[in-house]
C-alpha cells in the first residue's frame, strides 16, 4: 500500500471482516508483506522514556519494539500503530539521506524513521494511529462478539 491509501481501503485490504483478533492481524499482516514479525517488549523502556515502539526492517524480517506500560491496552496500541505503518506502506517513505553522523551504526532507512519520530503530527503519523485506532475497535469487536457480550448486554 501506499501513503495515499484511506483507512478503510487498508482495512478492507487485509480481508479480516469487521471483527478480527490481534493474531489474525498479524498473521494478514506477514503475509501481506512475505515476512516473518516479531513483537517484542522492552522491559527497561517505559511509555513515559518518549518512544513507545519502533518498527525495525531486518533481512527477512520486521520487528516491532515496544515499551512496557501496566495498561495491556496501552501496549496493544503502541503495536497496532506500527502494524498499520506496515499496512500503510510507509516504509517505502523513508529519507536516506538522514545525517549518518548521529547514528553511524543505524541503517538509513532506520536512523531517518527514528529521527522523525519527535514530529508526531505529520500526515503520516495522523492516518497510521487513526488506522491503529479502527484496528483496536475491530479487535474490540471481535472480543465482544466471542464473548457474547452483544447478546447478554445488547
Amino acid at each position: 500500500m501506499n501513503k495515499d491509501v484511506s483507512v478503510s481501503t487498508a482495512v478492507d485490504e487485509l480481508d479480516l471482516g469487521d471483527n478480527f483478533t490481534f493474531d489474525q492481524l498479524v498473521g494478514a499482516v506477514q503475509r501481506s508483506r512475505r515476512r516473518r514479525l516479531r513483537i517484542v517488549e522492552l522491559a527497561d523502556l517505559g511509555d513515559q522514556d518518549g518512544l513507545c515502539a519502533v518498527w525495525l526492517v531486518a533481512d527477512g524480517e520486521d520487528l516491532i519494539l515496544h515499551a512496557s506500560s501496566d495498561s495491556a491496552l496501552h501496549r496493544q496500541q503502541f503495536v497496532l500503530h506500527e502494524l498499520a505503518h506496515m499496512i500503510l506502506g510507509h516504509d517505502a517513505n523513508h529519507d536516506p539521506e538522514a545525517p549518518d553522523f548521529l547514528l553511524p551504526d543505524i541503517p538509513p532507512q532506520i536512523r531517518a524513521r527514528l529521527l522523525r519520530r519527535q514530529d508526531l503530527d505529520t500526515a503520516e503519523e495522523v492516518i497510521a494511529e487513526t488506522l491503529a485506532d479502527r484496528l483496536a475497535a475491530a479487535i474490540r469487536g471481535s472480543a465482544m462478539h466471542n464473548s457474547r457480550y452483544l447478546e447478554t448486554f445488547g
